[in-house]
């Protein structure tokens, strides 16, 4: 298989001389590495009384060698890498192993969602894709002849087509950031704009499938010790006061064998509604780790919800002394986080729970196993980012009951394991759900139906500046009634009492932000009302319903919002899709109805919007899906060195007095061939070694070593031959087109990257002018040094 190489650090240069430099050179911005005189020069002594001029003039001969900057940056490459690349059986393996999972997940994903669009659900206005055309505007559907046929306008004209061939063909045309207008409506008579733009959705595509095996195999290639499994364990799965359920069950099943049954790290996704059992899923991966004398934590989005998590995991393992838990957070005086923080560091503290603030550089782990992270879609992209970075060292469980777009995506697609904890608890009740329009009177009676019962009620606004007003409204309505307030500015004192003071039941109502959205566990607050329902995100709206029904009691959701007219599109399929998903455990199917309506444009960043809003959302995903299934089409297929032909009349003579220098030429040049057909790596330290031995080689040395070096990196990436006629180079390769256009797309120099054309089964380039011989050399090593350092992620394997 083709071998991991960075990205290429050169650029073309308008220089023509024939040294190895006139068609690259160093990018000013960055520094080259000043090697050691003496020893990759290989100069003697006397260097050192050499004039300051000649010292630079021997730098930057050194620098602007070819083969020194193509060392360098495999050096820099191999610095940056954990692991050394794959061996062709090892990646025939692990790649395997991701085919299984991506299968499972994609035969879970066909069988749930469906990407082409019904077109009686459609609305004159709407934006459509056909798969052939392009996007155009839905204007009806109206009998024609008996016939029923949909009508769409494009920019030069009225399409029309039966309603069945519509419904085959048809997507929904949705942007990311939910801006479903397109920039242009597409032609009926031109449809190479169409092409162009569904060409350059395919390439980027492909980049995404690379990019997501890369990280399944990066993942998969982490080793660390399977956890033993201990009689303690069944002890304290004993002290679970419950009956779990079915899928809570299955989920405990699924996570042991994650860990005590595989060598490479989790990461799991529990998903499950409030109250469904995910804390004890996560409960007992704690111990399993913690009892193994490794560190867990515990990562939660608000301090109320860490709190929580901290109080739970204390009393569970209160019968536990020698298992140490400790809480980082806001409301701590700045000695005792510096205490905790000095615990951490020195292992005496096993189980850590906090905020983000967990995530910082102040926090040192003396020993990490585990990462909980709850409802990870309230982070940021920052705290995101470092959640990512720590999956390639330790084992990580989210929980979550409506996961991010991304999340649940990579979870459908198989890159991601994922365990639904869908069956509620056995007295639960269904969480009855009211959406209207806001008025007063219902508000009263709401509140009063549960005051008059003994309960709590949870008041929810979108912002702290509406919450005094709607304090003085509840104070003059319930004068003898103990209310508060509750949002994220105020003071971590008042707020922790707040908070204490609701859950104890001394406070009846609390008139609060969606601070309470995950974690709250109150048993006997039953009533929830949201104020301004339309201003909440669909998961947001799933979570604050769950901080009521935790008991046997039957939980009310009031949602009120101002007049529909004043509601957008978005917020009416929100509230729909909210009103439908009323019964327990559909956080999951809710979080693929917030994929539909939000879409995916936050999975895989920014920069890749631009391509999903070329074909829409729903026809990129579909080709993502159809392209995850081809995957052994991205591969590059390396060929035996033995097997390459460089059909070049090239043989240059060795200078005597160099032969003379080297101990035994023969055998250094029969290394040398020995090194290349091992692998690139092998190859570069060779180089590496004869230069800090003998100092920099002559000219015709130099050449006999790109030789090598193009024959190598040839066989990397499956080219078997090599040839020249006139201004013509040709390379017979075993790739792909779709292999050489995920390349070439990467590569960095506009003149190889424009010179190259993919023929049958080879690759062309025409050159301005027949170069001779050595200078041709030059052109091949330095595009063969692009390609091969150009490979996405994947296919390097």
């Amino acid at each position: 298989m083709a071998l991991l190489l960075p990205n290429p650090q050169v650029i073309p240069s308008s220089s023509s001389s024939s040294s190895s430099s006139c068609y690259y050179r160093r990018p000013s911005n960055r520094p080259c590495r000043r090697l050691s005189v003496q020893n990759s020069l290989g100069l003697s002594n006397s260097v050192s009384t050499k004039t300051k001029s000649s010292k630079k003039r021997v730098q930057i001969e050194a620098d602007s060698d070819a083969i020194s900057i193509l060392n360098e940056r495999i050096r820099r490459e191999q610095r940056k890498e954990s692991a050394a690349p794959m061996e062709a059986e090892e990646a025939d393996k692990y790649l395997e192993l991701v085919k299984q999972q991506q299968q499972r997940g994609l035969q879970k994903l066909k069988g749930d969602l469906s990407y082409k669009v019904d077109p009686y659900t459609l609305r004159s206005g709407d934006y459509v894709v056909h798969k052939k055309v392009g996007i155009g505007r839905f204007v009806g559907i109206k009998f024609d002849n008996a016939i029923e046929y949909v009508f769409i306008e494009y920019a030069d004209g009225m399409a029309k087509l039966p309603v069945k061939q519509a419904s085959r063909l048809l997507y929904r045309y949705n942007l990311p950031n939910e801006n479903k207008k397109p920039h242009t409506l597409s032609k009926l008579n031109d449809t190479s704009v169409w092409e162009r733009r569904k060409t350059k959705g395919k390439i980027a595509i492909q980049k995404m499938v690379v990019d997501l095996m890369e990280l399944y195999l990066h993942r998969l290639k982490q080793r660390r010790p399977p956890y033993p499994f201990t009689p303690a364990m069944a002890h304290f799965v004993s002290q679970f006061p419950y009956e779990p359920t079915p899928d809570q069950k299955q989920a405990f099943v699924d996570v042991d064998k994650d860990l005590t049954g595989r060598e490479t790290p989790m990461d799991r996704l529990i998903c499950g509604d409030v109250g469904f059992g995910k804390t004890e899923v996560a409960l007992r991966a704690i111990f399993c780790v913690v009892s193994a004398g490794k560190q867990a934590m515990v990562l939660a989005p608000t301090i109320v919800l860490a709190k929580q998590h901290f109080e739970v995991i204390s009393q569970r393992f209160s019968i536990y002394p020698n298992i140490k838990v400790g809480l980082l957070s806001r409301f701590q005086t700045k000695s005792e986080k510096d205490e905790h923080l000095d615990m951490i560091k020195n292992g005496h503290l096993d189980i850590i729970v906090g905020t983000h603030s967990l995530l910082g550089s102040r926090v040192v782990y003396n020993n990490l196993g585990l990462l909980v992270v709850d409802e990870e879609q309230r982070f940021g992209v920052k705290q995101k980012e470092k959640i990512a970075s720590f999956k390639t060292s330790v084992d990580v469980l989210t929980l979550s009951a409506t996961p991010i777009p991304r999340t649940l995506y990579l979870a459908l697609t198989g890159f991601r394991d994922a365990s639904l904890i869908s069956t509620p608890p056995p007295e639960r009740v269904p969480i009855r759900t009211h959406l209207s329009a806001y008025s007063k009177e219902k508000v009263l009676s709401a509140i009063k139906y549960e005051l008059d019962r003994g309960g709590q009620v949870f008041y929810v606004l979108p912002r702290i500046k509406g919450l005094e007003e709607v304090m003085e409204f509840l104070e003059q309505s319930f004068p003898d009634i103990e209310i508060a307030i509750a949002h994220g500015k105020q003071y971590s004192k008042q707020l922790e009492e707040t908070m204490e003071k609701f859950s104890q039941g001394t406070i009846k109502i609390l008139t609060c932000t969606n601070i309470v959205e995950s974690g709250l566990d109150i048993q006997n607050a039953n009533t929830i009302i949201i104020q301004d329902v339309q201003q909440f995100g669909l998961a947001q709206l799933y979570q604050l319903r769950g901080r009521v029904g935790r008991a046997d009691k039957e939980a009310h959701a009031h949602l009120f919002y101002p007049e529909k007219s004043l509601l957008t599109d978005q917020a009416l399929e929100r509230l729909a899709a909210l009103e439908e998903c009323c019964q327990l455990g559909q956080g999951f199917q809710l979080a693929e109805k917030d994929m539909g309506i939000r879409g995916f444009g936050t999975i895989f960043g920014e920069q890749q919007t631009g391509d999903v809003g070329n074909v829409g959302i729903d026809l990129f995903f579909e080709m993502l899906f159809e392209s995850l299934s081809k995957v052994d089409e991205h591969r590059v297929v390396s060929v035996p060195y033995c097997s390459v032909e460089i059909d070049m009349n090239i043989n240059p003579h060795l200078p005597s007095e160099y032969i003379n220098n080297l101990e035994n030429p023969m055998e250094i040049i029969h290394e040398a061939e020995k090194a290349a057909e091992k692998d690139i790596w092998s190859l570069m330290q060779y180089t590496e070694n004869l230069r800090r031995q003998y100092g920099k080689e002559p000219h015709s040395m130099e050449i006999l070593l790109k030789k090598l070096y193009v024959r190598r990196m040839a066989a990397d990436i499956g080219i078997t031959k090599i040839y020249a006629s006139g201004k013509m180079v040709f390379m017979k390769t075993v790739m792909n087109k779709q292999v050489f256009n995920l390349i070439t797309d990467s590569v960095v120099s506009d003149v190889h990257r424009n010179s190259l054309v993919f023929e049958g089964d080879q690759i062309k380039a025409e050159l301005l002018l027949e170069l001779p011989r050595e200078q041709l050399l030059n052109w091949i090593f330095q595009c063969l040094a692009e390609l091969h350092a150009s490979l996405p992620s994947l296919i390097k394997y």
